[in-house]
């Protein structure tokens, strides 16, 4: 059992660094560096205090650099550092939820843009849902060292606590496994929507996470769902993508990652992206065909603000629903480009006032013209007018302006 623990870093805004030792005798003595001492000083100590007797330390030197944390990033570092020294509590030193993150989310909801954070980095949590992406990935993979992902687990389990995402799709990519079983306890009792799994080579890999978080569901009375979106990041993965796209009923997306592929098979990531087209169609074709949302890689040059348009596009003609982001600029760009056309609204107005009319007249069959309209156009077009109304294209009511033309719109429908 380690006796010293040293947890955060120094002289990181919205961050601290926490050094503690577990002494023999003397009671808890707290030393405090901080540019706010004069207004949260005592506050601070009396969390500090509060935070030893809930896990029953009666001797210890506690110091703490404070570089403006908030408290849910403070009770983290404490708790890491004291789960360093006690490696056997159980105890968790946990807040309410706030009220705010009380929202579930919908399996088929929009999701867009899902902006990428590190797990280690609050200062970027804090304001990750201000940006309004569909979703925020808190990271515990690839963006965290091996040497902070330890820590980085306590700042995410107190983020979704205690950090308003203001709507947005509260997920987390844990580690390969087995680390990433660890992480999900991290998650799944504190309010996650979606996990992402990495790397995923096979449904078995799927299966594993899945079983997990039930029985994590179960061991803390969670009625809520939590959904999968394992990322294919390599050959194996490709030759899979059914098979792992199929392996849960909780997966809602499949998506890729083009960084780890390109150095998986050898060859370069290219703007062109020539080296991965088979495999970003791979993941559509797999997806559609499982009936859950295809979702595209990240654009990496954050600079490239017309490379970023140019690849959304080429993502929504490939079949995509989405696209990752590294950055918050790049999330009002995805958005824009995969919004629909006025070419692709009017179509689908048309469509869904010829649906109802045929509903409402019994007619087994629906027609534009001459062109019979099939259920998957139906549930596109449906799709069109949800994304043009989120997007203000399309105001809620706009049936009701255009009820009358129904008659003189070409409409035939046919029994």
């Amino acid at each position: 059992m380690a006796t010293i623990a040293e947890v955060g870093r120094k002289e990181r805004a919205s961050d601290c660094w926490v050094r503690l030792e577990i002494t023999e005798r003397g009671g808890i003595e707290i030393g405090l560096k901080s540019k706010v001492k004069s207004m949260y000083g005592e506050s601070i100590r009396d969390l500090a205090k509060k935070m030893m007797k809930f896990f029953g330390i009666e001797n210890a030197s506690l110091y703490i650099e404070d570089g403006g944390t908030l408290p849910f990033v403070l009770k983290a570092r404490i708790e890491s550092a004291v789960k360093r020294c006690l490696p056997a509590t159980k105890k968790e030193f946990l807040a309410e939820i706030t009220p705010q993150n009380l929202y579930r989310v919908d399996r088929d909801r929009f999701r867009r843009s899902r902006l990428y954070v590190p797990g280690d980095q609050p200062r970027l949590i804090i304001n990750a849902g201000l940006y309004k992406p569909d979703g925020v990935i808190l990271d515990l993979e690839d963006s965290v060292a091996p040497s902070e992902k330890e820590s980085a687990r306590f700042i995410v389990r107190n983020g979704l606590r205690e950090v308003d995402f203001f709507g947005a799709e509260r997920m987390m990519r844990i580690n390969q496994l087995p680390m990433g079983l660890t992480d999900l306890a991290f998650a799944v009792p504190h309010g996650v929507h979606t996990i992402l799994i990495p790397k995923c080579e096979d449904d078995e890999t799927v299966k594993e996470v899945d079983a997990k978080i039930q029985e994590l569901r179960s061991q803390y009375g969670i009625d809520n769902e939590v959904y999968l979106m394992p990322i294919i990041e390599g050959a194996l993965g490709t030759i899979n993508a059914y098979k792992i796209a199929t392996a849960s009923p909780n997966i809602v997306a499949l998506t890729i990652g083009l960084e780890d592929f390109a150095a998986d098979i050898g060859a370069e990531r290219t703007r062109e992206g020539i080296e991965s087209l088979l495999a970003r169609e791979s993941v559509v074709l797999a997806a559609r065909a499982a009936g859950i949302q295809p979702i595209d890689s990240v654009f990496s040059d954050v600079a490239d603000e017309e490379g970023l348009r140019e690849s959304v596009l080429e993502a929504k003609k490939l079949g995509f629903e989405g696209k990752g982001c590294i950055h918050p600029n790049q999330i009002k760009i995805i958005h824009e480009k995969f919004a629909p056309t006025e070419q692709e609204i009017e179509r689908a107005k048309r469509i869904s006032l010829a649906l109802e009319e045929a509903q409402r007249k019994g007619a087994g069959v629906v027609a534009l013209g001459s062109k019979m309209i099939d259920p998957p156009v139906v549930k596109r077009a449906e799709r069109i007018l949800r994304l043009a109304i989120l997007n203000g294209q399309l105001p809620k009511n706009w049936k009701e302006s255009l009820r009358g033309d129904l008659q003189d719109s070409g409409e035939a429908i046919r029994r």
